[in-house]
C-alpha cells in the first residue's frame, strides 16, 4: 500500500479515464486530486494547501497542453513529479519533446497494474 500522505493530481477529459485511474489509485492507498482539464488543475495547484506529489496528465487537452500545465504547476511546486499519458502517442511525443516537463510515459489506454508500476516508479527515481 501507498502512503496515505502521498497525493495525486489527475488531469483527464474522459470521465471513464479519470475514475479508473482515481479508483486504481485510492485502491492502492494514495490521496487523489481531479481536475477535469488544465484550467481546473491550476486553480487545485494554487489552493490545495498540502503538497502534491504526483501529477499525472493528458498530453494532449484544448487551450493548455499538458507540459504547458507541467511547467505551471512546477513553478510553485519544483519538486512535483509528472507521469504523462496519451492515446495519441505521435501527436504527444511532439507536444513534449523538448520540454523536460516529464517524469515518466503511460500510454493509454492502460491496465491497473500498468498504472500503478509508472506512479511508484515516478515517486521512487
Amino acid at each position: 500500500m501507498a502512503d496515505p500522505r502521498v497525493t495525486v493530481l489527475v488531469v483527464e477529459d474522459d470521465e471513464e479515464v479519470r475514475a479508473l485511474a482515481r479508483d486504481v489509485l485510492e485502491m492502492h492507498g494514495y490521496t487523489v486530486l481531479e481536475a477535469l482539464d488544465a484550467e481546473d488543475a491550476v486553480r487545485i495547484g494554487e489552493t490545495h494547501p498540502g503538497p502534491i506529489h504526483l501529477l499525472i496528465t493528458d498530453v494532449v487537452m484544448p487551450r493548455m497542453s499538458g507540459p504547458e500545465l507541467s511547467r505551471r504547476l512546477r513553478a510553485g511546486r519544483p519538486s512535483l513529479r509528472v507521469l504523462c499519458m496519451s492515446g495519441y502517442p505521435e501527436r504527444a511525443e511532439r507536444e513534449v519533446e523538448g520540454t523536460g516537463t516529464w517524469s515518466a510515459w503511460l500510454q493509454k489506454p492502460f491496465t491497473p497494474d500498468v498504472l500503478i508500476a509508472k506512479v511508484r516508479a515516478c515517486l521512487t527515481s
